[in-house]
């Protein structure tokens, strides 16, 4: 038999496979633009090393106009598959939440220092002794203090005078009622009812000067100390609620966490509606992509390729092994059909 006949096909495939073999290789390589006596060296540097900024741009602008538009990440981030991961997470969250004896700042201290921990509670507590303490400086507020204070005083002596005058009234004295009605009828009866009237106006005038004498000094009182008072009571109502466990900070807050649940998932809803079109924008993904594939070495960029087409590209270059092979028996068996069409 003679051998010679599968010469041919054998040639033209290996032909075929280095030639599409060293095509692909072509795409990468090589990196830089080879020169030879000054000439430059046709086909240098790779087409992907030569065309990286266009491609980056294109690939950029590809996924985000098709892929990763606004549409299709709304449609995904609200999915409901999407709002179940949510509610999911939050409720496992309570659920291990619930049985965690860490503090709330040992808590917190997962993911910020302790530092910026005690730095926002300092921060905190002067906002709120601030702002208390600006309430209370309020001169309306002494004000409404005294008056009460002095109300809630004057009813007391009345219902107290009020025994008493019963009592005295009980031996013959007085007739009943609160001292100033005792006191201003007794005088009544001795020096006529002008002086009466004028015993009962005096007990109730002397209510004025001293409501305004008091608000002066709780005023002056809340202006001067209040912000002392404050501080502490904030800076200590702040410890205790870091100090507790969480699981107790938790305890019988089932209403509460669903509450904060239905209130995150509407938070997010929100955001993804209202803030995606604002937040794509801001990051321009396009130029994003874009910077990142020009940013790659371009080893990088060659790897990343083979692994996502290595099988594709080793098809390639064994179809060029076959298609070189077949060829190769053509011209193996050319002259043959040659021969049979002349004769």
């Amino acid at each position: 038999m003679d051998f010679t006949i599968f010469v041919g096909p054998l040639l033209g495939g290996v032909i075929g496979y280095i030639t599409n073999d060293v095509a692909i290789r072509m795409l990468f390589r090589p990196h830089q633009a080879k020169y030879i006596f000054g000439i430059h060296v046709p086909f240098t540097p790779g087409i992907i090393p030569k065309e990286k900024p266009r491609i980056a741009n294109a690939i950029g602008e590809a996924i985000t106009e098709n892929l990763m538009n606004r549409e299709v990440l709304e449609q995904n981030l609200l999915s409901d598959e999407m709002i179940e991961k949510l509610n999911t997470a939050i409720d496992e969250f309570f659920t291990v939440q619930s049985d965690n004896d860490e503090t709330l700042k040992t808590f917190l201290q997962h993911y910020v220092s302790e530092n910026e921990i005690d730095s926002f509670a300092t921060n905190v507590n002067k906002e709120f002794t601030n702002m208390i303490h600006g309430k209370l400086s309020d001169s309306e507020l002494g004000d409404k203090i005294a008056h009460i204070a002095v109300q809630h005083v004057m009813q007391k002596m009345k219902h107290t005078g009020s025994g008493l005058g019963d009592s005295l009234s009980d031996i013959g004295i007085g007739k009943g009622g609160g001292i100033g009605d005792m006191i201003s009828n007794t005088f009544g009866k001795i020096f006529g009812k002008k002086t009466q009237t004028s015993v009962g106006n005096f007990v109730n005038n002397l209510a004025a000067p001293v409501e305004r004498q008091l608000a002066k000094n709780i005023n002056e009182m809340l202006k001067n100390n209040s912000k002392e008072i404050v501080g502490n009571i904030v800076s200590k109502e702040i410890d205790s609620l870091t100090n507790r466990r969480m699981s107790a900070l938790l305890e019988g807050k089932e209403q509460q966490a669903q509450k904060v649940k239905e209130s995150v998932v509407s938070i997010y809803k929100t955001v993804v509606k209202e803030q995606l079109p604002r937040i794509l924008q801001d990051m321009d993904l396009a130029k994003m992509i874009e910077n990142r594939i020009n940013d790659m070495d371009f080893n990088e960029t060659e790897e990343i390729i083979l692994k996502i087409m290595k099988n594709e590209l080793n098809a390639i270059v064994w179809f060029g092994a076959l298609l070189g092979f077949v060829i190769g028996w053509v011209n193996t068996l050319m002259p043959w059909i040659t021969g049979l069409f002349k004769s």
